[in-house]
């Protein structure tokens, strides 16, 4: 059985936008994962970018250098 922790959970507008995020922080090695969206959160496409709460300064950055505009960043159980 999986822990349930919690996350940083990133939503985006597009799904393009989501598959923008695995790439930038797969370039420059920033931890997390595309994940289909938690039930408890809606949002405009089906996918988020999942992370450690604790990275949430330097994925913020991230998101502001490559132009990437988040539809929300949330921290839940998942």
């Amino acid at each position: 059985m999986r822990t349930v922790e919690l996350k940083l959970i990133i939503t985006f507008h597009t799904t393009t936008d989501a598959m923008a995020m695995e790439q930038v922080c797969r370039d420059n090695d920033i931890p997390g994962r595309l994940i289909p969206v938690p039930k408890s959160i809606t949002a405009g496409c089906g996918l988020a970018w999942c992370a450690a709460p604790a990275g949430r300064a330097v994925l913020e950055e991230v998101l502001e250098k490559a132009g990437i505009k988040p539809e929300a960043l949330q921290e839940c159980l998942v």
